[in-house]
């Protein structure tokens, strides 16, 4: 018998800005995942979790087209409130719908400076041509003298304004993971996708991003939709999770709600929940890194 989910999003009503539809994705006879419906509240901030191999990366993967899904639609909707179906477009279109993302292991360009990161993802959203590029004409000057301020901006805001000129394979991990953020944010997203921004990060990192992803939501209004694998860093940031067991959708609601489910709790411990003494999720989970 298969259990119904309501996965819809309670905490802004009426204004979603990502619908998934019964998605399903199949590599040969793999079933990544199976009917994966859910949507997303404009300005949540929503945490998908779930042990290895759960299906959480080939989400993200059909939310930024990456991989097409075989059935199923994803419609995202901007600002202005109209549905744009995200299935078969390519990953560049929708960045520039407004859907950015950071990965599970770093996608820097180390040989480059914490500066020329960041510009790289603000230059995504610039409108020279190569003509005006070659020409340098005076929109493409004030253009370029924008893109640098903005790109200043954003490295103050994550903390790395100081490390503007420091090769980015020469800053702490923790400083990378969040210029991912910045240069994600350069492209002026609607919605940022986190995969596991704390992973390898020690103690003091980990509050330091958590800091920073509560301001990317709530001083920049942009919507997070976040896979981790630390549980404390989900709950302490997450206004509702989703929960994916084998490419299914098993849980959603507020952390406390998911963290005393025993549907979840069987799930990470691999028992039904009356067999365990601590009714609760595990504060660390297995590595995603197989999805």
């Amino acid at each position: 018998m298969t259990t119904t989910v309501d996965t819809t999003a309670a905490t802004v009503s009426g204004d979603i800005i990502v619908d998934v539809d019964n998605v399903s994705l199949s590599f040969g006879g793999v079933k990544s995942l199976v009917e994966v419906t859910l949507n997303q509240a404009r300005g949540e901030l929503l945490s998908v979790i779930g042990p290895n191999g759960a299906g959480k990366t080939c989400l993200f993967n059909c939310l930024t087209g990456v991989y097409h899904p075989q059935a199923g639609s994803i419609n995202f909707y901007a600002n202005e409130g109209r549905a744009t179906q995200i299935v078969g477009r390519k990953p560049h279109r929708v960045n520039r719908l407004g859907i950015a993302r950071t990965f599970q292991t770093s996608r820097l360009f180390n040989a480059l400076t914490a500066f020329e990161n960041v510009k790289i993802g603000v230059e995504s959203r610039q409108h020279t041509g190569p003509v005006g590029a070659m020409l340098r004409l005076p929109r493409t000057r004030k253009e370029e003298r924008e893109g640098d301020a903005r790109a200043a901006r954003l490295l103050d805001f994550v903390g790395l304004r100081s490390r503007a000129n420091e090769l980015a394979s020469a800053l702490p991990y923790g400083a990378r993971r969040r210029l991912e953020i910045a240069r994600a944010l350069g492209t002026s997203p609607q919605l940022l996708l986190l995969d596991e921004p704390a992973a390898g990060t020690n103690p003091a990192e980990k509050i330091e991003l958590a800091t920073l992803i509560r301001r990317v939501n709530n001083e920049l209004g942009v919507t997070v939709l976040l896979i981790e694998h630390d549980m404390g860093l989900v709950m302490s940031l997450a206004q509702r999770i989703i929960v994916l067991n084998f490419g299914r959708v098993i849980a959603s609601g507020t952390p406390s709600e998911v963290q005393h489910n025993p549907d979840v709790i069987e799930a990470y411990l691999g028992a039904p929940a009356d067999e365990e003494d601590d009714h609760h999720v595990p504060p660390d989970a297995p590595d995603d890194g197989a999805e």
